[in-house]
């Protein structure tokens, strides 16, 4: 038997939020992060190394590799997008290129996003309480503004901005995840032949998702999306009913093609070598328990800030409908990505998949809270984000005019070597941004106290701010900050750029960075590799001798990142014709050189 639903609304509270307001949300949040910003470190810039290394004609495409070194993850979607975006572009930079499929991920995951919460608000236990007399919301209405609710929750998430905005394995993850998420939330009100759009969609989801380094994930999605299909045709439906007799009909089809799919899925995971053991507990590699789960816990608090405090909220007015399909698949999707988080090393992208539904569990909160709450919300995030942008824009102004004189000197400390620099473009949209954050404080204080969404928008709108002046007045300096580009350049200024050179305990970040930024062509150490020049990462020296004959080399310099000095390469210059090998080491006599 359906329960008596918590939320009371009426007509005049579902007001459509003007789609070209949300449209610009959108591209104002999507685009900042993706044009003009370096690869920064670790994984973006070592994800875009191997997506180059696609692109040649000896490249593994079932094992990409960077210099013949293992991925972070264990993905191959991400890796293909990429590549084939560098060969289908050639007249871009790669980096540039390489961003273009991942803009439409994460495009993808705000249009599946709003879809999946506004068909979860569309079913019959999610609708709100009619009224004696008329008046209540109507469904597509309803609907419709909780969706819009939901989308401006997940541009509101503090986490989504920065990982969304690389072009790693986790975006394409996240947007795979939608759209699995969108297919099962759509699944009933597609019947006979519209099914194929939803099982496509869970098809590609589930499939993009195992191809990304999350196999077993996928698993546990489709496993839970069909428990949750069975758990509503088992309880959500009145019995005698012949239009439920056909809805029962239907879901029985719908979890029989849940399961085919995942079962298919798994099987070519299998096939690919893609089940990898990663579970990690807290405290498994040697430090504090305690300290772990602390770290877990603010990770938790401020990540998912604001949908966390809403989802709880709605879990617990919307108690007595935790079976229903508009509460029981968010929560699901969201508490498997948590599990994913506690139990990895990858935490922060692992909880980036959960803020689709927790988004779409925050917005059925709006419908239960009280005005108090709701204006307790505004002023926080008028508050807030205010005073974000208004930091944002005092430390640049610092940075071009030496006042006040504390941010200057910060700066300077802090990202020595950096030169700030002027643009009138930059200058003009990140001014732009902030009038129109003014002009949107002013408008809904006004117009929109009534619409049901009208508690997210201050909290989407400062997100979007702060992350637009981050990308224009900041860029420059995280640019320096974040990059290995100077580094790169700096030990490009110190070899032949005509030659090869030698690398020894670089790490996959680092040897991309110095493939790109700094045109290098590198060889691992050892073996075959004949190059005059040889670059070894500060942490490997010690291992150095096992691997090369330290006589033939001269030490040259060391390469610091300015914003980090434990982060260094030594540079070393072949002083004598290479010596024979055994079993792929050199073998020599003599003091070896040492870097001072």
């Amino acid at each position: 038997m359906n329960k008596p639903s918590p939320a009371i609304i009426a007509q005049s509270a579902v007001r459509r939020l003007p789609r070209a307001a949300l449209l610009l949300f959108c591209v104002a949040y999507i685009l900042p992060g993706f044009l003009g910003r370096k690869p920064w470190k670790n994984e973006d810039i070592a994800a875009f190394g191997i997506m180059r290394e696609l692109t040649s004609s000896a490249a593994h495409w079932l094992q990409p590799q960077l210099l013949g070194q293992a991925n972070v993850f264990d993905a191959l979607m991400p890796y293909w997008l990429g590549a084939l975006a560098i060969k289908a572009l050639p007249f871009l930079d790669p980096a540039l290129a390489v961003r273009i499929p991942f803009v439409l991920l994460l495009a993808l995951t705000l249009l599946c996003s709003w879809y999946a919460t506004y068909y979860l608000a569309r079913s019959p236990q999610a609708q709100p309480v009619a009224f004696a007399f008329g008046g209540e919301a109507g469904p597509v209405d309803y609907a419709r503004a909780i969706a819009d609710a939901s989308l401006l929750a997940l541009i509101a998430s503090l986490g989504l901005a920065q990982l969304s905005h690389e072009t790693t394995p986790a975006l394409a993850q996240l947007g795979f995840t939608t759209l699995a998420f969108y297919a099962m939330a759509s699944s009933p009100y597609r019947r006979a032949t519209k099914i194929i759009g939803p099982a496509l969609g869970l098809l590609l989801g589930l499939t993009g998702l195992a191809l990304s380094g999350a196999p077993m994930l996928a698993l546990l999605l489709g496993t839970g999306g069909a428990l949750v299909e069975w758990a509503h045709m088992r309880w959500g439906y009145n019995d005698g009913n012949q239009a439920d007799t056909a809805s029962r009909r239907h879901s029985w089809q719908w979890v029989i093609l849940i399961g085919g799919i995942t079962l298919g899925v798994s099987l070519l995971a299998y096939a690919l070598d893609l089940w990898r053991w990663r579970i990690a507990l807290p405290g498994a590699e040697g430090g504090s328990v305690l300290e772990d789960w602390r770290k877990l816990g603010r990770l938790l608090v401020w990540f998912t800030w604001p949908t966390w405090p809403l989802a709880i909220w709605t879990l617990w007015r919307w108690r007595r409908q935790l079976a229903s399909r508009h509460v029981a698949l968010p929560l699901w999707f969201a508490s498997m990505a948590i599990a994913a988080t506690l139990t990895t090393t990858s935490s922060d992208r692992s909880l980036l998949l959960s803020l689709p539904p927790l988004a779409a569990l925050a917005a059925f909160a709006l419908p239960t809270l009280k005005r108090s709450v709701a204006s307790l919300i505004d002023w926080f995030t008028l508050l807030f984000f205010t005073a974000c942008a208004l930091t944002i824009w005092v430390v640049w102004i610092a940075m071009q005019t030496g006042f006040p004189r504390q941010p200057a000197a910060n700066v300077a400390r802090l990202v020595p070597g950096f030169e700030p620099s002027f643009s009138w473009t930059i200058f003009l949209v990140a001014l732009a941004a902030t009038l129109a954050w003014a002009w949107l404080v002013k408008w809904r204080t006004g117009a929109q106290r009534a619409a049901l969404w009208k508690s997210l928008v201050l909290p989407a709108g400062g997100a979007t701010l702060s992350w637009l002046l981050l990308m224009t007045l900041w860029l420059p300096l995280l640019d320096y900050a974040r990059s290995y580009a100077p580094m790169s350049r700096q030990v490009a200024r110190l070899v032949d750029k005509n030659a090869c050179v030698e690398i020894f305990g670089v790490g996959g970040a680092q040897a991309a960075a110095l493939q790109y930024h700094g045109q290098l062509q590198l060889r691992q150490a050892g073996g075959r590799a004949s190059c005059p020049y040889l670059v070894v990462e500060s942490l490997a020296q010690p291992a150095l001798s096992g691997t090369v004959n330290l006589p033939d080399w001269a030490f040259q310099a060391t390469v610091r990142r300015s914003t980090d000095k434990k982060d260094k390469v030594l540079i070393y210059k072949r002083v004598s014709a290479p010596t024979p090998s055994v079993n792929g080491a050199s073998v020599g006599t003599g003091r070896p050189t040492r870097a001072p």
